[in-house]
């Protein structure tokens, strides 16, 4: 270990946080201990979430999970019950996401809530519209304004639970065409980074207002766009360059981050006049501005300057993304893969933290406790004893 890297270990330690999902503690009287024998700061419990298949593997209850739609797992005001997801019918709890905090709390673990809000499934807002015209439903449309009320509203009864140390909002932002959907049949035709963004492009009525604003033709845009994936359909192989003029694409990308940026800017706001400045605030984000994933992409010179910090995806455990997003206010996590099954290989878990704690990272996020297997669950508590030793 050279110099550097002792200094940087010798720092503050890190925030470490496990991702749960209510239905893997309610109804479980042994859940809340398994959780606080990680050794973890808290659990990051999901308490807006879209749609999924899951397997609770020790839960005494069930074994699946089926959470068929966006959802709440707490209940929301009636001011806000018109434009937040409808609340979850699966876990026997009128709050779910209550029950997991209190029951949590009994064995001396902290909450941060988990956020997801512009991916989303059956769930009646306006939707990203690509340059073919197709709807995609599964994402949210930020430059919509009752998209951008909805997220407002997420953020404020997320604020309003006392039960609450902390939030993380996963897709805040644009969200695209990279989605894995149910029962998918669209991987026939692999896509690059580029095609990828101009498959996610948004040209519903209110992108093409902003277009126009931001000096635009969206007409031409939208021709061009089209004529760049024509030919990637009409190829064999994925191809970088999106293939619009160098100043267009600037535009473009400075009008889509100039929108999400107005959206993280509004939540944080909401939660700051509401719990004040020390409550954390976390965005799942992506360093490359391009990108429209859950971890979607930021511009962290504009980022939300009261915003605590982003994750960012290291499931790879390359330190990439975290080395590309320090050197900003805001403090970076490293979110780490730690299901087998996933995957991962939860038993270099302690070696991939200090990587990403060497290139900056100030705290791990863990996928999932709730999701691992037994075995895996002893590799994040080996791995977490590690760093905090």
């Amino acid at each position: 270990m050279d110099g550097e890297e002792a200094e940087v270990l010798m720092g503050d330690a890190l925030n470490i946080a496990a991702y749960v999902y209510p239905w893997d503690v309610v109804g479980d009287p042994g859940a809340p201990e398994s959780v606080a024998g990680l050794g973890l700061d808290h659990a990051v419990v999901a308490a807006f979430y879209h749609a999924t298949r899951a397997l609770t593997p020790r839960h005494p209850g069930h074994r699946v999970v089926v959470a068929e739609h966006s959802a709440s797992y707490l209940p929301v005001d009636a001011s806000r019950a018109q434009i937040l997801p409808p609340r979850q019918t699966w876990i026997d709890s009128d709050d779910a996401f209550g029950a997991t905090t209190a029951a949590l709390a009994t064995a001396g673990v902290k909450t941060h809530a988990w956020v997801v809000v512009d991916h989303v499934d059956a769930f009646d807002a306006p939707h990203v519209v690509n340059a073919y015209g197709d709807v995609y439903q599964w994402a949210l449309c930020p430059a919509q304004e009752t998209v951008h009320e909805y997220a407002v509203a997420l953020a404020a009864a997320i604020a309003a639970r006392p039960d609450v140390d902390g939030v993380e909002f996963e897709a805040a932002g644009w969200y695209g065409f990279d989605h894995l959907h149910e029962h998918d049949k669209v991987s026939g035709i692999p896509f690059s980074e580029d095609e990828l963004y101009l498959m996610s492009l948004c040209f519903c009525d209110s992108c093409r207002s902003e277009y126009q604003d931001s000096g635009i033709d969206a007409a031409e845009l939208r021709a061009a766009v089209r004529n760049r994936l024509d030919a990637r359909f009409s190829s064999s192989a994925p191809s970088g360059g999106t293939g619009l003029d160098a100043d267009l694409a600037v535009a473009v990308l400075g009008m889509r981050t100039r929108i999400a940026d107005d959206l993280r800017e509004a939540m944080v706001r909401e939660v700051r006049g509401r719990r004040g400045a020390d409550f954390p605030v976390l965005f799942h984000a992506n360093p490359r501005p391009h990108r429209s994933t859950a971890f979607t992409g930021v511009d962290l010179a504009t980022f939300a300057k009261d915003a605590t910090g982003v994750v960012v995806n290291s499931w790879d455990g390359s330190t990439e993304n975290v080395t590309l997003s320090t050197g900003h206010p805001a403090a970076v996590h490293a979110g780490l893969l730690g299901v087998r099954g996933m995957g991962a290989h939860p038993e270099r878990l302690a070696e991939q933290a200090t990587a990403m704690r060497t290139a900056g990272a100030k705290g791990i996020r863990l996928y999932h406790a709730g999701l691992a297997s037994n075995g895996d669950l002893e590799a994040i508590r080996l791995a977490v004893a590690a760093c905090r030793s």
